[in-house]
């Protein structure tokens, strides 16, 4: 609740505000990711830079007076860092917040990252073993401790700790949004928008050009009332179906997002080389309006037959079953 991220197409910097009076922001290094849970996230912080270039660090301007006069540096190497003065180390932090940030560093860095869900000193940013793509961000922003002790939906061996932690993927996600600027293209439809509803282990995720004057009615026309003509409530079906249904609903999840990311990437990628061609922005409006329609058209179809097989699925395991086969 005390961060907030800016980024254009050069650079990220990650802001996060003290007590309401003070604030402090790092530039997110070019080749890091950063892992960021809900609680204050900044590390090591270089107050000199902060006060005289600004190169990497910025802060409010009374930030080292104000650190001095009430002997908050706690560092025993004068290297200043802001989390241990700033942030929570609460027991509730060890089981809500410190454990995300651990699942995503073990997922970027599984050789080299050795830290356990409880620590504090789980790196803000760390370089990748490789690149990142939007489906390695969707895959993380989805985790629930998949091949730990901790995954809610384990059933073999101690069970004693699945559902430990709380998940990154869980069911009260409502909303993700991943925007990518990208700087191979011209600036008047750089800017894509992935969008995905509902608990993020069950949904996809689905590309749509930024810089629109309107939305394809799939994701504009969310209702009060439970409806498969959007995406949301779709979404939400999915969900609670999938998960109730896991074991055999999870080979269609896998390829419902599989299918929807493909596709769209190829759909992207189509319009990318029709917009291209053409200067006239109001043709590039039109254009891109287009592709968010065949996309989202897409996206209704890959969902709707995603609703009928876990639907199946879990008509099968109803309780009522009976083994012989009769009207």
């Amino acid at each position: 609740m005390n961060g907030i991220a800016f980024q254009d197409q050069n650079e990220i910097w990650w802001l996060e505000t003290i007590g309401g009076h003070h604030w402090m922001a790092k530039r997110v290094p070019d080749d890091h990711y950063v892992a960021m849970p809900n609680q204050f996230g900044i590390d090591n912080f270089d107050l000199e830079d902060a006060l005289t270039s600004k190169k990497n660090h910025m802060c409010s301007s009374d930030m080292k007076e104000f650190i001095e006069k009430y002997y908050l540096d706690l560092s025993l190497n004068s290297k200043f860092n802001a989390r241990d003065t700033f942030g929570s180390h609460d027991d509730s932090d060890h089981i809500y917040n410190t454990p995300r940030a651990y699942d995503i560093e073990r997922y970027f860095n599984p050789h080299t990252f050795n830290h356990q869900p409880f620590d504090d000193d789980i790196p803000w940013s760390q370089v990748p073993e490789k690149k990142i793509t939007v489906e390695d961000v969707k895959y993380v922003l989805s985790l629930h401790f998949q091949g730990t002790d901790f995954d809610p939906y384990k059933t073999y061996g101690d069970l004693s700790k699945k559902g430990m932690y709380r998940p990154i993927g869980i069911n009260r996600n409502d909303f993700l949004s991943v925007i990518q600027l990208r700087n191979d293209v011209p600036k008047s439809f750089q800017a894509i928008e992935w969008i995905a509803y509902a608990s993020n282990v069950f949904n996809a995720l689905v590309p749509f050009y930024g810089s629109i004057s309107e939305t394809p009615d799939y994701l504009s026309n969310t209702t009060d009332t439970v409806s498969t003509d959007n995406f949301y409530w779709s979404s939400r079906l999915i969900a609670a179906m999938a998960d109730a249904s896991y074991k055999k609903s999870s080979i269609h999840i896998e390829r419902y997002q599989k299918n929807v990311m493909a596709k769209g990437h190829h759909l992207i990628n189509t319009y990318d080389e029709l917009l291209q061609k053409e200067n006239d922005l109001n043709k590039q409006l039109q254009l891109k309006h287009q592709a968010n329609q065949e996309i989202a058209d897409m996206l209704k179809e890959e969902t709707n037959k995603t609703i009928s097989l876990v639907l199946n699925e879990l008509s099968l395991s109803m309780k009522n079953k009976f083994e012989r086969s009769d009207a």
